[in-house]
């Protein structure tokens, strides 16, 4: 379900009710326009009314009451609040949404089998022999127990006992899946003598390697004296497919160690020539170096990564921003200095009282992502379903507000089968305007219609997050487009449970990204606590500012 505030000049195909038939453009009024998004296969209910059970009643009335003795606290305050995890997109909301409604399935456990106590020391022979006689199934023993190894991330010596056991019994051969694993441990557990030792069987054995191999034998290499051999294998893995994030990370944490600067930024614009959205653990191995370095030209190509992250909507960990501000700070003669904070709804800064970037898209920003959504998503077929919800109390609560509201339903309402109360339907018909399109028609596209041609002041109401609409969207600047007019324009509600006074989350009024004026920056960053899905923006930011 959607309601959508807005000021219409003209919407007149979609209205139903007789009363705003023959408008013309130079009529203006505030709507508020309701979806009803149909479907039956998806059971969740946004705004259903269900009886509470009696432990979940006490549990919401104690949140309840929580929630007015903060708002009590509140009141008797005069400080003003940061925005915290008031909105619907802030992180971690989602998480405590999924703790208020705990799913009742108790996750089934795997069956249990071939249960054998990993060694904690060597075996000789003898005894893997007579391990292997416990074991079910025996042809697969010895890959199955070196596997079992690398999940536990067992001693190198005792894995070590089992490649020298198959070796004395395939006349000094070990296979390949062994030695890959058998890598593994020597990665993991840093023994990089033990990965050149294994790299040598392997060069020798092999002329080609998988994905798998080559990206353990380069983490494997890049702090030892023949890191650069890592590079050459990085060059052999482009010949057959293009490597990956943590390949080009390795390489480039390798370079950046020996000291490599040219190597490290070369292997990163590669990166982003390819496409490849890098990881944070590599950008942020370019502050680390430049910590104390005063050079103008690796400060820009700095500079041009915070302006990645916020072009990308990436946002930067808790330690990344600790390496951020460290950075800053250290800068020989340009006295830069940063603070960890929160933004008021207000969108002031509570560490410097600087106003970050409006969340509300130009002019040329909302007429872009529009024509954009028509062409994309809506004339592209975008497909997305949702569940029917009930109206009335919604619907009933605007009204008294003197909201002028559009429902967008299906027909399927109409009918005498409908599980929508006739009764019902013709009171809030008594107090709102319907569209009802066909039931084998997709109502998303004249929901996400009504709101952009109600022009950039118009709002709805949805627990829809739009992300398959946002990813049918061909471009990361029209994504984020998307997302920030949604963060801006999207309502939902606080309160469901039955007889309690709607009330919705407020809108957020700035940008959630990396923002410069120059002499400062407003970085938005991860908290290690909160555990933040990929709609969500954070709440904590960095901000630093240069002493003039």
């Amino acid at each position: 379900m959607t309601f959508y505030f807005a000021g219409i000049r003209s919407f007149p195909k979609l209205w139903k009710s007789n009363s705003y038939l023959g408008l013309s453009s130079s009529h203006s009024y505030l709507s508020l326009f309701l979806k009803d998004c149909y479907g039956i296969r998806n059971q969740e209910k946004w705004f259903s009314v269900k009886t509470m059970s009696a432990q979940n009643t006490k549990a919401m009335n104690l949140l309840i009451a929580k929630a007015r003795c903060v708002r009590k606290l509140d009141e008797g305050s005069n400080k003003q609040v940061s925005a915290d995890s008031s909105h619907m997109f802030a992180a971690g909301a989602a998480k405590k949404r999924s703790q208020m409604n705990p799913s009742s399935k108790t996750p089934v456990l795997p069956p249990v089998k071939n249960m054998i106590q990993l060694p904690t020391k060597p075996l000789n022979s003898e005894e893997w022999d007579k391990l292997k006689e416990e074991f079910k199934e025996k042809a697969n023993f010895e890959n199955w127990i070196i596997l079992q190894m690398v999940k536990c991330h067992s001693s190198l010596d005792v894995a070590k006992s089992v490649l020298a056991w198959v070796a004395a019994k395939n006349n000094g051969i070990v296979g390949y899946d062994l030695l890959v694993k058998y890598l593994y441990l020597c990665v993991f557990h840093k023994q990089t003598s033990e990965v050149i030792d294994v790299y040598e069987i392997m060069k020798a054995r092999y002329k080609r390697l998988e994905s798998g191999a080559y990206t353990l034998l380069m983490r494997g290499l890049i702090y030892t004296d023949r890191w650069r051999e890592a590079l050459l294998l990085l060059e052999d893995l482009k010949k057959v497919m293009i490597p990956s994030k943590k390949n080009y990370d390795d390489c480039i944490q390798g370079a950046l160690f020996h000291q490599d600067v040219n190597v490290a930024w070369n292997l990163y614009q590669e990166l982003l020539n390819h496409d490849i959205v890098p990881m944070l653990e590599t950008l942020k191995a370019f502050f680390d170096f430049g910590k104390d370095m005063k050079d103008d030209q690796y400060s820009n190509k700095l500079h041009n990564i915070l302006l990645y992250l916020r072009n990308n909507q990436l946002y930067p960990g808790e330690s990344f921003a600790h390496s951020i501000k460290t950075w800053f700070e250290s800068i020989p003669g340009e006295q830069w200095k940063g603070q960890f904070t929160t933004i008021q709804q207000s969108g002031q800064c509570l560490g410097c009282g600087k106003t970050v970037e409006s969340i509300h898209l130009s002019s040329e920003e909302y007429e872009f992502l529009k024509e954009k959504i028509m062409r994309d998503v809506i004339d592209g077929g975008d497909q997305y379903k949702k569940t029917t919800p009930q109206l009335l109390n919604v619907v009933s609560h605007l009204a008294k507000q003197n909201l002028q509201v559009l429902v967008l339903g299906r027909k399927h309402m109409l009918t005498q089968n409908s599980r929508w109360r006739r009764v019902e339907m013709e009171k809030m018909q008594k107090q709102a305007s319907f569209f009802f399109a066909d039931n084998i028609s997709e109502d998303d596209p004249f929901l996400l219609y009504a709101t952009l041609h109600s022009g950039n002041h118009c709002k709805f109401i949805t627990k829809d997050l739009m992300r398959d609409h946002r990813a049918c969207l061909p471009d990361a600047k029209t994504q984020r487009l998307f997302f920030k007019w949604q963060q801006g324009h999207q309502l939902a509600i606080v309160s469901k449970h039955p007889g309690a006074k709607i009330t919705f989350q407020h809108i957020l009024s700035y940008d959630t990204v990396v923002q410069t004026t120059g002499d400062s920056w407003h970085i938005p960053y991860d908290d290690n606590l909160v555990e933040r899905y990929s709609y969500e923006v954070p709440t904590k930011w960095l901000c630093l500012h240069r002493k003039t």
